[in-house]
This record gives structure tokens, C-alpha cells and sequence, in this order.
């Protein structure tokens, strides 16, 4: 008998902090996030998320258009 034993996902706070270090863990060069970023993915994931929607939401903004970043 096989049963995968899936492990609730901890959520953490959405900081500056921890938005800076998913973005030096999983982007390739120039992996500072810039000011507007942190505050688009903070608006985006609200106060606490688990750590792989904010490994998510790092990747993904570097491909969005600015337009989309700064939009209120």
C-alpha cells in the first residue's frame, strides 16, 4: 500500500523580505525585485500566502507587462 501523505501547505507573511529572497532563489540575473514589483505582488497575494503561490507570483512577474504591474 501506497498513500502519498500531502502536507498542509504553511502560509507565511507576504513581505519585502521574503519576496526578495523567492526572487534571489528563482530568478536568474538581476534578481532584485524593483519597488513597484514588491507592491504589485503584495496587492496580488494579500498579507500571508504559502511559499509556493509566492514562488509563483515571482516567476510570473517578470513576464507581465508594466501596464498590468502598475494598474491600480
Amino acid at each position: 500500500m501506497s498513500e502519498k501523505v500531502t502536507k498542509a501547505s504553511k502560509t507565511v507573511t507576504v513581505s519585502e523580505r521574503n519576496l526578495q529572497s523567492a526572487a534571489l532563489r528563482l530568478l536568474p540575473k538581476h534578481n532584485k525585485l524593483v519597488s513597484t514589483e514588491v507592491d504589485y505582488l503584495r496587492r496580488v497575494l494579500g498579507d500571508r500566502a504559502t511559499q509556493q503561490q509566492i514562488d509563483e507570483k515571482v516567476l510570473q512577474v517578470r513576464k507581465l507587462p508594466w501596464s498590468e504591474i502598475v494598474a491600480d
